[in-house]
């Protein structure tokens, strides 16, 4: 029997590669690992007991994807989903620690209710010791911060909300 420890390494492990698909049969169970928008988990265990049948499970995984990152929370109301879909969302080209000020005593380069344009910049993405200034990409208002600052920021986060004009 696969420990869980050990199943989560798998999902982790096909979760980084091309591998779509990974079937195992060990010891009397059998273990199918997905990949699709999300990993799926499917396991089900012979047991040697005549009429007893152990029916298949699924373990959702959340797969560590941009969009997985962004969903967080689902949102209360349906109001808020037509709202958000009229913003610009800007997002982090890349994994790494996210710095709303060039310098720990220098404010910030943005801050809600300021106005934006594409070539304004609006935060650092330190990657490998490397400072990246991130662009507006649009021109707005800031609506809303989504990160805070020194978090640790995935590919495709998204960093601000971003009323365009």
């Amino acid at each position: 029997m696969l420990k869980l420890s050990e199943i989560k390494e798998l999902i982790q492990l096909v979760d980084e590669t091309s591998v779509h698909e990974l079937d195992i049969e060990l010891e009397g169970t059998h273990l199918t690992i997905r990949k699709a928008n999300k990993t799926e988990v499917i396991a089900s265990q012979a047991i040697a007991q005549p009429y007893v049948q152990v029916p298949q499970q699924v373990i959702p995984q959340q797969v560590n994807s941009p969009a997985a990152v962004a969903a967080g929370e689902q949102p209360a109301a349906g109001a808020s989903n037509a709202a958000d879909a009229s913003l610009h969302k800007i997002v982090s080209p890349m994994v790494g620690t996210f710095y709303k000020s060039p310098s720990p005593e220098a404010g910030a380069f943005v801050s809600v209710g300021d106005k934006v344009n594409e070539k304004s910049t609006v935060c650092i993405i330190e990657a490998m010791k490397l400072m990246n200034e991130l662009e507006a990409e649009v021109k707005g208002e800031i609506v809303e911060i989504l990160v805070e600052n020194g978090q640790l920021v995935e590919f495709g986060q998204p960093l601000f909300l971003v009323k365009s004009e």
